[in-house]
């Protein structure tokens, strides 16, 4: 059983996560709620529990304030909005999971099932995280990836390539390291479109500065400067040639 305190100020919403925690995950067990920073800062420090369910909007401040209050906190986060576009961009780079408003039953269940999953592992994280919302106006310059045994944290700049596997996704590295993370190749071309990374073919998204040339042999490919031959569809090819005319 894992324990659970809700931080939400609208008291609705509040009794509905409750409720919906109550009847569709079991093994949670709500020990307290708050509707503010302050109170949810007493209850933390009483017991700390296992997940934080932390709206962003709250009467006293915001979640992230939380973070600030706790910089070594132990808890897994979940966090909850309505819409806040640069958070939501926030959690996206940092893989921190949120819920947005109204919950939804399966995305509330398969976010508690990846805490359980990484119960062990360090809030690594949750630095990106408070990097991110710190500097709204700045692209993220890393990006938390999230394996099936660790959190990696690296530069985007050092992202070769992104390889589809049904739906999952190989991210290749300029150190030859490889990490294997279960999301969708379109995840990653939604995040990293604009970081100057291209859509090549149908199993392939690149990032532009490790482009070597590209070869019209074959129906045409690109060549990266580690070597490696990405394939070009048909459709992208005219806009790669235009792309690479551009960038001198």
């Amino acid at each position: 059983m894992l324990t659970a305190i809700i931080v939400e100020d609208m008291p609705e919403a509040m009794q509905l996560l409750l409720y919906d925690i109550q009847n569709y995950c079991a093994d949670i067990q709500v020990i307290g709620t708050a509707n503010g920073v302050v109170n949810a800062a007493k209850l933390i420090r009483q017991n700390e529990p296992d997940i934080l369910f932390l709206d962003i909007s709250l009467s006293d401040g915001n979640g992230f304030d939380i973070l600030e209050i706790f910089p070594d906190l132990k808890s897994k986060i979940i966090f909850i909005t309505a819409s806040d576009e640069h958070a939501i961009r926030a959690f996206r780079f940092s893989a921190i999971d949120y819920l947005l408003k109204p919950i939804d039953i399966e995305l509330l269940q398969k976010a508690v099932a990846k805490v359980k999953n990484f119960r062990s592992e360090s809030n690594a994280n949750l630095d990106l995280l408070r990097e991110n919302i710190k500097n709204p106006g700045n692209l993220p310059n890393k990006l938390s990836l999230h394996t099936l045994d660790k959190i990696h944290i690296v530069s985007i700049s050092d992202i070769i390539r992104c390889e589809s596997d049904g739906n999952n996704t190989l991210i290749v590295l300029n150190t030859n390291e490889k990490i294997f993370v279960t999301k969708t190749l379109k995840h990653f071309e939604d995040l990293l479109k604009e970081h100057n990374f291209i859509r090549t073919h149908q199993s392939h998204l690149i990032n532009f500065n490790f482009i070597q040339e590209f070869s019209k042999k074959d129906g045409g490919f690109l060549k990266l400067k580690n070597g490696f031959e990405v394939p070009v569809s048909v459709r992208k090819k005219a806009e790669i040639i235009k792309l690479l005319d551009q960038m001198g």
